[in-house]
């Protein structure tokens, strides 16, 4: 009977989901990649509220958000300026901003979570905002690390909840991973592939495991560069060459490590090797922990690997 129950409600829950157009979206944390994902949406024609706790943070991401469509404008408008203001206008109109998490869900199809990389955080965000939001609202993290499943277990909505992981800067980069776990319904999952198409972007659908794609190839592929280093078998500069002229890649394990930031790379393998600590992959690097010991986190500190200005 339990069984034939959790069925009828997750059929229903599915059903509501599966008429709803994703009109309203709501932003969670006015940082890069939540003013991004604001910025993607109200370009495609989207209500957007964008939502942080700090006021303050909120005007700087329209700032942003502003200066971005600025540049955009230079390029695609640079013999009409008058069309140019105009489809910044026209796009900044889509885009409302708010403290109030609660109130905003309220009126969303869509609600997508880009703030600190703290499960507890995020899990209480989400149980507050379950009680709030429609029964039709999807709710989204952003999240490049944490398993979705354990973000979405505070809420009641496990099939009507996903990963929508975006790559920073959100306006240039054209990829998004589409993250189902055991309990997104086909409805759910499908919504969110088709908004990322709205988008302009590229969706590729992932599995709920550590790093879904992108992460879970990038960071053992940057660790292992450090423990090549810290082995003696390299310099930081040629692996950092050897890379770009052998794999083609634009830039090398070490400066993409500094670009992303040597903190954020830390949390992430330390969390995997918290879940994983057989796992040879996801084993800590002594030398890259020093550098964040040091504050050394990359281009944002103005040092990590190397120095910058």
């Amino acid at each position: 009977m339990a069984f034939i129950s959790h069925q009828i409600r997750r059929s229903f829950s599915s059903s509501a989901v599966r008429n709803v157009v994703i009109k309203h979206v709501t932003v969670i944390g006015g940082g890069l990649m939540g003013a991004g994902i604001a910025q993607v949406a109200a370009t495609t024609g989207h209500s957007v509220t964008l939502v942080d706790t700090n006021g303050d943070i909120l005007k700087k991401s329209v700032k942003g958000i502003e200066g971005s469509l600025k540049r955009v404008v230079k390029k695609k408008f640079a013999d009409k300026p008058e069309a140019g203001e105009e489809f910044i206008q026209k796009i900044l109109q889509n885009v409302s901003i708010s403290t109030d998490a609660g109130s905003a869900a309220q009126g969303s199809d869509l609600v997508v979570e880009a703030i600190v990389e703290n499960l507890k955080i995020k899990q209480d965000l989400f149980s507050q905002l379950d009680k709030l939001a429609p029964q039709h609202t999807i709710f989204a993290s952003n999240t490049s690390s944490l398993p979705i499943s354990d973000i979405a277990s505070s809420t009641n909505r496990l099939d009507r909840f996903g990963g929508l992981h975006f790559f920073n800067p959100v306006p240039m980069m054209k990829l998004v991973e589409v993250i189902a776990t055991s309990a997104t319904s086909q409805e759910t999952f499908d919504s969110l592939l088709n908004f990322s198409k709205v988008l302009g972007k590229t969706p590729v659908s992932c599995k709920d495991t550590p790093g879904f794609i992108v992460n879970r190839l990038l960071v053992p592929y940057l660790l292992e560069a450090v423990r090549l280093h810290e082995r003696g078998h390299g310099s930081k500069e040629d692996i950092d060459i050897a890379m770009k002229l052998g794999a083609g890649y634009p830039m090398g394990p070490f400066e993409l490590a500094d670009y992303v930031g040597l903190d954020t790379v830390k949390f992430i393998i330390d969390g995997w090797s918290a879940m994983e600590p057989d796992n040879p992959l996801f084993a800590p690097s002594e030398m890259l922990n020093k550098l964040v010991a040091e504050g050394k986190y990359g281009k944002k500190t103005g040092e990590g690997f190397y120095k910058h200005k």
